[in-house]
C-alpha cells in the first residue's frame, strides 16, 4: 500500500533495505530528530520520515543520512511538501 506524503513540510523517503544495512534504528532517529509515531512510517520496502516539524530540519536529516553512508537520490530522497493542499501524493 502506498504511503501518503502530505503537503506543507518536507518528508524523507528511504529504501528500507538501505536503512537496515546502514545499521540505523528507529529509536536513534526518533531521539535525534524528536519524531512522533506518525512521523516515521514503513510500508513494504519504503520508509517515510515526516512530515518533518520544520524546513530547517531537512538539512540536518540529509546530512545525518549521508554521514551514515547513504547516497542521496539513489538510496533516499526528500519531497519538499511545496505543493497545494488539494493535491494528494503517494509513494511506494
Amino acid at each position: 500500500m502506498p504511503l501518503t506524503v502530505p503537503a506543507g513540510l518536507p518528508t524523507i523517503l528511504i529504501r528500507k533495505d538501505v536503512f537496515e544495512r546502514a545499521g540505523i534504528n528507529r529509536p536513534e532517529i526518533d531521539t535525534m530528530f524528536n519524531l512522533t509515531d506518525t512521523e516515521f512510517r514503513v510500508e513494504g520496502g519504503l520508509i517515510a520520515i515526516g512530515p518533518l516539524p520544520s524546513d530547517d530540519m531537512l538539512g540536518l536529516v540529509v546530512a545525518y543520512f549521508e554521514s551514515r553512508g547513504l547516497v542521496y537520490f539513489d538510496e533516499f530522497f526528500e519531497l519538499s511538501g511545496n505543493w497545494p493542499e488539494w493535491l494528494r501524493l503517494y509513494a511506494m
